[in-house]
């Protein structure tokens, strides 16, 4: 679904801000991938919001996508998916295009999209498998990369990720820090597509006494746009 982001800048604003807010006024289309099946109870989903609603501020009129891995429910990918994939266009069987449908609706989200936010709960020390499904889907020869040049090169340009990664323990720093597999991955394949310019904000402590009784709203104050 389409959202049309219409936020007003708050009361009490600097004038550095006042003035990054007027430079900034540029309407974006903003795309929201979700991967927990929590809803509103959703550690990831809350972070990604508070990103989406500073945005909002600093990019007025701005447009919001939603797309849901959990709900969408991407197909694994199975032996006709490599081969729909390497068939041209002009030669694809109904087949095919049934196989590729929520592949390419995904791919045309992304290049549509002049900011993506994910929501990145992490399981057992890594993303979600509705995530990495989605994944699947958009990574795509000729399509989000091309190895034409003798070496992979990245077709997606101009786009802001920010990555809102919520956990139990706490991995961006201490002896846990080795065991997120989940931020390293997603630098790495959006990196591949050619995404570089990552932010990434976290909500981690949320099991830990002694932490999680502030691990949310530390995680919300922390984001800046």
């Amino acid at each position: 679904m389409y959202i049309a982001c219409t936020c007003k800048p708050a009361q009490g604003q600097n004038i550095h801000l006042i003035y990054n807010y007027f430079i900034d006024n540029t309407m974006k289309h903003i795309l929201h991938i979700t991967s927990s099946p929590r809803g509103k109870q959703s550690h990831s989903i809350t972070l990604a919001n508070r990103i989406i609603e500073l945005l909002s501020v600093r990019y007025p009129g701005s447009t919001l996508h939603i797309n849901d891995t959990v709900e969408k429910n991407y197909i694994h990918l199975n032996a006709i998916h490599p081969v729909a994939y390497l068939t041209p266009e002009s030669e694809h069987s109904q087949e095919h295009k049934d196989t590729l449908y929520s592949s390419d609706n995904a791919v045309n989200e992304l290049m549509q999209a002049d900011i993506l936010v994910i929501s990145v709960p992490l399981y057992n020390f890594n993303i979600p498998s509705a995530l990495k499904a989605w994944i699947d889907h958009i990574v795509r020869a000729g399509k989000t990369f091309s190895y034409e040049g003798g070496k992979p090169e990245g077709l997606l340009k101009n786009k802001k990720v920010y990555l809102a990664i919520a956990s139990n323990g706490v991995y961006s720093d201490g002896p846990m820090k080795s065991f997120d597999f989940g931020e390293p991955y997603l630098r790495f394949i959006f990196g591949f597509l050619g995404l570089h310019d990552i932010t990434t904000y976290r909500i981690e402590g949320a099991g830990m006494p002694g932490i999680m009784e502030t691990a949310l709203q530390k995680g919300l104050e922390s984001v800046a746009v």
